[in-house]
């Protein structure tokens, strides 16, 4: 018995002995972390990412499973896998505990990493946050300038005070510590553009004059940085109106002076019209930057400068990523010329679309009022300057009346469409006055006003058509929505508003609108889908389709193209002395595109630049040609326009 007992025993041990040699060479969690992060390092992120992810399924531990999450953040951000990233940086914060001093670092580059695809994202609302929490936690001056940079880059649109406040911390940053002249000149380049959008136009050349220098001035040695400022120095002096000095520092920048081939307008270069959610008024002016990719199409657009303030800056930005350029253009273009791509842009009036949110607003305004809510004290102010107000009055209600009272809705909808407050805290208040509509059977018209809200909260790619519509397409066979045809309209409406550039799916969603037999004849949405109807069609080369359409909306035709065919155009008078003398000096090329109208006399009326490159130098001219135009009288029996919404498209180009 004995005897056997050695024997299993011995068996025993040569089965496990195999086991504890492959224990012994298997590595430690802190060998596989250091290998990942010399991967990273090294920037191989594909092979980082992977050992990330497979030490993510090893750890046990919370605290270290955050660490890895917030290394795997940078490494999935680094691969342009942007809303992976933000899930991954956020678990991170959630598992890192804010009082442990060891982990600092990695809660700041989780932030950093947040702010950095909502800045992408152009969600500068929730960049803001996330940079301002990464300079809050800060540890060296050299970390406060990083989050420092992204913070007065996106307050600049969203809270210009907070904006300067911030600066004058960065500066304070800069001077603790000894910094390049990069860095130095990154900083006066931000107070320009600050002072720039603040309409201090002087005061804000004479900063980015600064940045100018610190990169080495005017030199024929130019690259991306020295384009940036210089271009902003030429605005500056433009709008102060030393046109002299403007086209100097834009000739140094290269825009419109391509020696070898050319940078002819994009076949899709469609800007937003007037209205909308946005509200762009025609007023609003924007110059916008971007590049163009090898596959012609836009990368990376920001907003540079708005008169209208930042979210008409915004919104021109989110415009222009929908541009594009053929292949053949593209192979036009000397590569250097793609980046820092500045354009002028102005809202289109040809077909200036009603808003759908204002029409859901207005709906749970009116159950509101049904339910005997009142609404809270009105606020004036910018954004900014009323979100305090609005946190403490929420503060107040949710002490008096409980935190799922319906008194809360009013206070809770102004703060989701607030542009100060950041998506991901945008959705958090969505999805609490969601509930409490819900819990109080709101109507499905007044629940639509904030449900996609709640559904886009968890994306920082809501502004690509294409994620939208995945995202808001699913209601419309949801209930309450599916069974409401009014809740219906609206969603094809929003859906048709996002991705009206691929026309077929467009046309297809407004068509389905137009024809709802549930909606009255005068009914908005039916009213707006058939004028969005009208132009697409029109867009298309349609004339006949675009005027059926716009005839059922019941509205009186304005656009020439919809009522009769344009007037044939007689002449103008075009010469050499059209071309801006400035510009032939230094060498200028570009072009305008504009929108005007045609008297029933034939003459020109209400013309107005929607597009120029480069920026301010050709749009007078531009105007100044076109309204040398004249056209075939028109006879109208009500005496007005002969044509409304024309539009036309002038280059202005050098003997070569």
């Amino acid at each position: 018995m004995v005897q056997s007992r050695m024997i299993l025993l011995g068996a025993a041990i040569a089965v496990a002995a195999p086991t504890l040699a492959q224990q012994a060479a298997r590595t430690t969690v802190q060998q596989e972390f250091d290998a990942a992060t010399a991967l990273q390092d090294k920037r191989d992120f594909v092979a980082a990412l992977a050992a990330w992810t497979a030490l993510e399924g090893r750890v046990k531990n919370p605290r270290t499973r955050a660490l890895v999450l917030a290394r795997k953040s940078g490494a999935l951000l680094s691969l342009d896998r942007k809303d992976e990233a933000a899930a991954a940086a956020r678990a991170s914060l959630a598992g890192l505990p804010a009082g442990d001093a060891s982990v600092q670092e990695d809660r700041f580059n989780a932030f950093i990493a947040l702010g950095r695809i909502a800045e992408a994202a152009l969600d500068y609302a929730s960049a803001a946050q996330a940079f301002g929490e990464a300079e809050r936690i800060a540890q060296d001056p050299v970390a406060k300038i990083v989050a420092g940079r992204g913070l007065v880059q996106t307050q600049t649109f969203v809270d210009p005070a907070a904006a300067a406040q911030a600066l004058t911390r960065l500066d304070g940053a800069v001077a603790s510590v000894p910094t390049d002249a990069g860095v130095k000149a990154t900083v006066q380049k931000l107070r320009g553009q600050l002072l720039l959008n603040q309409g201090a136009f002087a005061a804000s050349r004479q900063a980015t004059g600064e940045a100018v220098k610190l990169l080495g001035g005017l030199t024929a040695k130019t690259n991306l940085d020295d384009v940036e400022v210089r271009s902003n120095y030429a605005i500056a002096a433009l709008l102060e109106g030393r046109k002299d000095e403007a086209r100097q520092y834009m000739a140094m920048t290269g825009a419109g002076r391509i020696e070898k081939g050319s940078f002819d307008p994009g076949p899709q270069m469609k800007v937003p019209e007037c209205g909308g959610e946005a509200g762009l008024k025609p007023a609003d002016v924007a110059v916008v930057d971007f590049n163009i990719g090898d596959d012609g199409v836009v990368r990376d657009s920001a907003p540079v400068y708005a008169a209208g303030g930042g979210q008409v800056a915004l919104e021109f930005a989110r415009a222009a990523r929908n541009w594009s350029w053929t292949p053949e253009q593209v192979t036009k273009m000397p590569r250097f010329f793609r980046y820092r791509v500045r354009a002028e842009l102005r809202c289109s009036t040809a077909f200036e679309r009603p808003s759908i949110a204002s029409y859901l607003d207005g709906e749970l305004g009116a159950w509101l009022e049904l339910k005997k809510v009142a609404p809270p004290p009105m606020l004036t102010g910018s954004d900014a300057a009323i979100l305090p107000q609005l946190r403490v009055q929420l503060a107040e209600v949710e002490r008096a009346e409980g935190g799922s009272a319906l008194a809360l809705v009013p206070i809770l909808h102004q703060l989701v469409a607030n542009n100060v407050v950041g998506r991901e805290e945008a959705g958090q208040f969505a999805r609490r006055e969601l509930a409490i509509l819900i819990a109080n059977g709101a109507p499905p018209v007044a629940r639509l006003s904030i449900e996609p809200a709640t559904l886009l909260a968890d994306t920082t790619e809501g502004w690509k058509p294409a994620v939208y519509a995945r995202i808001i397409t699913p209601l419309l066979t949801a209930q309450p929505y599916a069974a409401d045809p009014e809740a219906r309209s609206a969603i094809r409406l929003m859906i048709a508003d996002k991705v009206r550039e691929d026309r077929p799916r467009a046309r297809l969603l407004l068509g389905e609108v137009g024809a709802e037999s549930a909606l009255p004849q005068n009914h908005p949405f039916r009213v707006g889908a058939l004028v969005r109807l009208a132009s697409l069609e029109q867009q298309a080369g349609d004339s006949a389709a675009a005027t059926a359409a716009f005839a059922k909306s019941g509205l009186s035709a304005q656009q020439c193209a919809l009522v009769d065919s344009q007037p044939r155009m007689l002449g103008y008078n075009g010469s050499g002395d059209q071309f801006p003398l400035e510009a032939q000096m230094w060498g200028f090329e570009g072009w305008t595109a504009m929108q005007y109208d045609i008297s029933a006399e034939g003459k020109v009326v209400n013309q107005r630049v929607v597009v120029a490159y480069p920026p301010f130098v050709f749009g007078d001219a531009g105007l100044g040609l076109i309204k040398t135009a004249r056209y075939e009288k028109s006879y109208r029996p009500d005496g007005g326009l002969g044509c409304g919404g024309s539009s036309l498209r002038v280059n202005f180009r050098l003997p070569h």
